[in-house]
This record gives structure tokens, C-alpha cells and sequence, in this order.
């Protein structure tokens, strides 16, 4: 990291308080000034030369402070603006110690009041990746509290799979049909279908022209107990919305895990119906460098694992299920997924050599979705470090299962 200042004058006496590497320590104060000594054009107060051409007395007092290089490259951390003004320290204070939300290149990136990143929400695809699917909003990386990286992002066995999201694969949006110009012999009934893959695997429905589109992603408040964020997303066909998401979204670190509470909001233009399949939905598919298991309540799962074509093959229904893996550097990671009694029924599908963790609300059968009657999907994922916590699951599961 290189460690070069630029401040733009905007308070007659600031400090900069950075933790950048190598520069000492955090709260440490780095440099300050009191502009008030630059009392003449293009000089400083030891007398030597400057380039600005007015005094830096005569600077605004209020406005954006910006840093920036001087040629070489450069990067910030952690940065902490705070007045000496006595008449103005409250409200910087008091809103360093919350939550914080801010743009980065690929989307949003939600980060603790102490400055660990929790997640980026994905909006905008890199150009260079091997991604496959149209879609990218998502959650990756999704960290553990310690900062690990929990998820994948078009892993090489599955380049449509992306960190923690939302598809089915096999989508059909249903237009009632008009028929009057058949005359009296012409059907009773019918639709208009447009069929869709929206989790970019192509085998069931179209993918071309499927793409989910970010339409918004907002804070909605933040304290440095808990932040509330709002995801609007257009489910498109060929440029048209055919369904809208808004997915609200409740994240706060609790008992040593991350705790992100998900509710998912789904209001198709037209009928939508989810057709039956082994797997879709909502998915956390997991980074594999390393030894995996699964567990759920009742310890690690034997189960045999399930397959794409058989839904039948899926794992029970349950309150629970945990993927764990030991990373190679001995780390030990993991996540949850609690289900919720609200959602329609699901079977799991979790298979051990995809790595990824499905409740699966269509493989019991298909899942119709009457416009106005929009469908909504509630999950709890637990982002942990260690093994599996099984006490502190079951207690959390309760609690979920008892909003």
C-alpha cells in the first residue's frame, strides 16, 4: 500500500486519523494544519513556494474533501474524517460507528462499523470472467466474521453458479390468449408462454435475452448493531420486465456469526409458474478448496447424494442444513441455511460434488404465482467460522421459525 496524502481544505483545522499498513498506529494522528498561516498566494508559512495562486486562507471553509495521487499509484483505507471545531464533532461521530453501504466497481459493498466487509452485492458483470449465466446479482464475496470468503463465483465446474442468489431454471410466464379471431370453433382457453432460465444453464428453458437487472440497492438504516438494505431487481425477457424482486434484507453479527435475514418479494407482470425441478431457488454455492461436509441437526449427513434429473432423490425436508469446509491453509469456514414454515415446502438439494447448499421449493411440484398475488420467500443464513455450531443453530432456527 502506498501511503500518499492529498486534503482539500474544507475546515480551518482538520485531522486525518488513517490505518493505513505501515504508518502507525490506527487514531494516530498523521498530519494537520491550520490554514488560517497561509496568508499569501503561491507561498507556505516556512516561506517556501506552492503552486495555488490564491492564499489557502481565502479557500472554501465547507465542501468535499477528495484525496488523490501525484502520479504513482495509491489506495485508501479506514478513513475517518473528524472536525476540531468543537461546534461540529457530534454527527461525524456518531455516524462512524454504524453500519456503512457504498459503491465499488461490480456493486455494493456492506461493511461492519469496524470496517470488515461482510459482502458485496454484485450488479455489474466483469468483463473478464468466466461467468456464463446472463445474471450476476448476487452475494460474493460473502465473508465469515474473521474475513474468510465463504462463496464462488463461476467455479470451473459449474460457470453459471454465482456466491449466494436467487433463479429457477425452468420459468414460464403465462399471457392469456386471445382467440376471438378463430370464430366459434377456436379454443376455449389458452396463453401466450414465455419460457425462461434465469439461473443460466440453458438445459430446461432459453437463456438468451433472460438477464435479472439491478434496478436499486439502498440502505434503508444502519446502526452499529444491525443495517437494513433494499434490492430492487427486473426479471427481463427480450428487454421486457416480466417480474419484479424486492428483496429486503436484515444483516447484524451475533454469538460470533454473521446472521443475514432474507425476504424476498416476487410480483410477476403475467401468471408466472415454476415449473418442477431437482434443483432452483435460492442457493449458496460454496469455495470447494478444501474437505466439505454437510450436517443438520443431527450431525454429519449421509445421506446418498442427490442428481439433477431425480427430484425424488433430494434430501428431506428440514429445519436446517450446514456446509462446513476446511480450507488448506487449516481454516475452518461454514454456512447455514434456515428455512422458514411461511415458504412453500422444499426439498434440498445439496449435492456434495457441487458444493452448494438449495432449498428447493419446486421439487415436490410446480410453484404457480397469480399476478397480484405476489410469492415471497424468507431464508436465515448464518455465516460462521468453525465447525459446524449445532447449539447455536438449533436456537437460531427456533427463533427464525417463530417470526
Amino acid at each position: 500500500m502506498t501511503n500518499r496524502l492529498c486534503v482539500l481544505p474544507a475546515v480551518s483545522m482538520i485531522a486525518l486519523f488513517a490505518a493505513f499498513q505501515g504508518a502507525g498506529r490506527a487514531g494516530e494522528p498523521m498530519s494537520e494544519a491550520d490554514l488560517d498561516q497561509w496568508t499569501e498566494a503561491n507561498k507556505n508559512p516556512d516561506g517556501s513556494k506552492n503552486k495555488f495562486n490564491r492564499p489557502l486562507k481565502e479557500f472554501a471553509r465547507k465542501g468535499y474533501i477528495g484525496f488523490q495521487d501525484h502520479g504513482t499509484p495509491v489506495s485508501y483505507r479506514n478513513i475517518r474524517i473528524r472536525s476540531l471545531d468543537a461546534a461540529e464533532p457530534a454527527p461525524l461521530a456518531r455516524s462512524a460507528a454504524a453500519y456503512t453501504l457504498t459503491p465499488e466497481t461490480y456493486g455494493m459493498e456492506l461493511k461492519t462499523p469496524d470496517g470488515r466487509t461482510v459482502f458485496r452485492y454484485m450488479t455489474v458483470k466483469p468483463v473478464n470472467t468466466n461467468l456464463a449465466a446472463n445474471s450476476v446479482c448476487c452475494f460474493h464475496p460473502l465473508n465469515t466474521p474473521s474475513g474468510e470468503r465463504l462463496t464462488d463465483l463461476a467455479p470451473g465446474d459449474h460457470h453459471h453458479h454465482r456466491g449466494v442468489f436467487l433463479a429457477w431454471h425452468s420459468m414460464e410466464f403465462r399471457e392469456k390468449a386471445d382467440f376471438a379471431a378463430f370464430g366459434p370453433t377456436g379454443p376455449t382457453r389458452g396463453f401466450n408462454i414465455n419460457r425462461g432460465d434465469f439461473w443460466g444453464w440453458g438445459q430446461f428453458a432459453p437463456t438468451q435475452g433472460r438477464v435479472i437487472k439491478n434496478r436499486d440497492v439502498k440502505l434503508v438504516k444502519a446502526d452499529a448493531q444491525r443495517v437494513e438494505v433494499e434490492i430492487r431487481n427486473a426479471w427481463m425477457i427480450d428487454d421486457k420486465t416480466m417480474m419484479d424482486e424486492t428483496t429486503t434484507l436484515n444483516v447484524r453479527e451475533r454469538e460470533g456469526v454473521y446472521l443475514l435475514d432474507l425476504s424476498y418479494l416476487l410480483a410477476p407482470a403475467q401468471e408466472l409458474v415454476l415449473n418442477r425441478t431437482a434443483f432452483g431457488g435460492f442457493c449458496v454455492r460454496a469455495r470447494n478448496d478444501g474437505d466439505s461436509y454437510y450436517a443438520n441437526s443431527d450431525g454429519k449427513v449421509s445421506l446418498p447424494d442427490p442428481h439433477y434429473s431425480v427430484p425424488e432423490l433430494n434430501w428431506p425436508a428440514a429445519d436446517w442444513y450446514d456446509y462446513t469446509i476446511k480450507l488448506k491453509d487449516g481454516k475452518t469456514i461454514g454456512a447455514a441455511v434456515l428455512d422458514h414454515p411461511a415458504n412453500p415446502p422444499s426439498t434440498w438439494h445439496n449435492p456434495r460434488y457441487v458444493w452448494m447448499i438449495n432449498p428447493c421449493i419446486v421439487a415436490n411440484g410446480p410453484v404457480s404465482v397469480k399476478q397480484g398475488q405476489p410469492l415471497r420467500l424468507r431464508y436465515r443464513l448464518v455465516v460462521h467460522d468453525g465447525p459446524t455450531p449445532v447449539d447455536l443453530l438449533q436456537k437460531l432456527s427456533r427463533e427464525w421459525r417463530g417470526r
